[in-house]
């Protein structure tokens, strides 16, 4: 079983930072042989994909929301996954969640929530203009 716990979030004003953190439990190297994602949900809105990374360390994806101001990496060594966040937009206000799917098939094509059976339980973001 794998549990995924998120932290970071927080309060910014628009053009700030922030960098949020997903510890993954469960077994070593987590983060590196799962698919590993980050979502985000505003209220009575669907929850939509922002950043993957693919298992081995085998690519990135972005989207055309945050492309260019937002990153995603790894820390394999310490299971963890982040998301630094820079030029933060009111837009992007919402809950944040971690996403993790052993990568018993591809990664490249997971772009819905369905996709990943493995969810943190959220860290808020609020960005103010």
């Amino acid at each position: 079983q794998v549990q995924l716990v998120e932290s970071g979030g927080g309060s910014v004003q628009a053009g700030g930072s922030l960098r949020l953190s997903c510890a993954a439990y469960g077994h070593t190297y987590i983060t590196y042989t799962y698919c590993m994602g980050w979502f985000r949900q505003v209220p009575g809105k669907e929850r939509e994909m922002v950043a993957r990374i693919n298992s081995s360390g085998g690519g990135t994806y972005y989207a055309d929301s945050v492309k260019g101001r937002f990153t995603i990496s790894q820390d394999n060594a310490k299971n963890t996954l982040y998301l630094q966040m820079n030029s933060l937009k009111p837009e992007d206000t919402a809950m944040y969640y971690c996403a993790a799917d052993p990568a018993t098939r591809s990664c490249y094509t997971r772009l819905a929530d369905t996709q990943f059976a493995y969810w943190g339980q959220g860290t808020q973001v609020t960005v103010s203009s």
